[in-house]
């Protein structure tokens, strides 16, 4: 059986940073806040933003909700958010996306600024992750995917690593962050050519397909350690699960990262942590 990588252990490490973060802000009387952004009430918006707050109260960041109706007016929307980017009080920013249909998303991303932009969905928040500069933040669960392997102490530096997946939200953000640590890295995606056998010669897989269990053991190895970002509800097992079909390759790898208990759980963490940083960045606070 695989070692289980799992992330509670990511989770609280980071929490304890962003609790001495927390610290030396409360101590110049700054209390560092995020703005949490709700339309209609889909149920994985909520879910998530339960454990958002859930984890902002355990490390002492505080919480500005604004919740509207699935019928809110764009007006009403980004004024509100223009209101939450102009308040110096609150140091960062997260929408819960996708929005109503009537909403531009590009736009919607590039209306938050990116010193607050917490969930690095902004251009130029990506783009600061394209060219190693602070320039927003990365994307949450790219983020979680180089914590979850630094906490487990898996070395990147000239490992072959490949990325299933090229979305802005994942692929290609976190295949930036891997090439900063030194990996080898592949990017793939649909239109792969031998997709199983570039996957089954990597040291490193990170699946990011969101199609439910579609990584059978034809992708992967013994040695190979496996990160599995995607997170579905499967209706016949009645649980969620991952991209990987878990029960077929993890007696087949060395590690991989359960789902639920793996990336999910870190996803939250390094969301607070953006918030605090943010915060003693605008402070000059190091």
């Amino acid at each position: 059986m695989a070692e289980l990588l799992k992330g509670k252990a990511v989770a609280e490490a980071i929490g304890l940073r962003s609790i001495e973060g927390v610290n030396q802000l409360k101590e110049n009387g700054i209390s560092p806040t995020l703005a949490l952004f709700r339309v209609g009430n889909r149920e994985d918006d909520v879910s998530y933003e339960r454990g958002a707050m859930k984890r902002c109260a355990e490390t002492g960041v505080e919480v500005i909700r604004y919740i509207f109706d699935e019928d809110v007016s764009e007006e009403e929307f980004y004024q509100s958010l223009e209101d939450a980017n102009r308040n110096d009080a609150i140091h960062g920013i997260l929408v819960f996306r996708p929005l109503p249909k009537r909403f531009n998303d590009e736009k919607l991303r590039n209306s938050i600024r990116p010193e607050k932009d917490v969930d690095g969905c902004s251009d130029l928040s990506l783009a600061g992750v394209f060219t190693d500069k602070e320039l927003g933040f990365a994307p949450c669960t790219a983020q979680s995917v180089i914590e979850m392997l630094d906490r487990y102490q898996i070395g990147l530096k000239g490992k072959n690593v490949a990325v299933i997946g090229r979305s802005l939200v994942i692929g290609k953000p976190v295949s930036m962050l891997l090439l900063k640590r030194n990996a080898t890295v592949t990017i793939c995606h649909s239109r792969s050519t031998d997709l199983t056998a570039i996957a089954s010669r990597a040291d490193i897989l990170v699946c990011a397909t969101g199609k439910a269990e579609m990584i059978d053991r034809s992708y992967t190895n013994p040695k190979q350690i496996i990160i599995d970002v995607g997170i579905s509800w499967n209706d016949e097992k009645q649980k969620l699960c991952g991209d990987v079909l878990f029960d077929d390759v993890a007696d087949h790898v060395s590690a991989i990262s359960p789902v639920p208990g793996g990336i999910g759980s870190v996803t939250t963490a390094v969301l607070v942590s953006h918030v605090v940083e943010a915060a003693l960045r605008k402070n000059k606070i190091k």
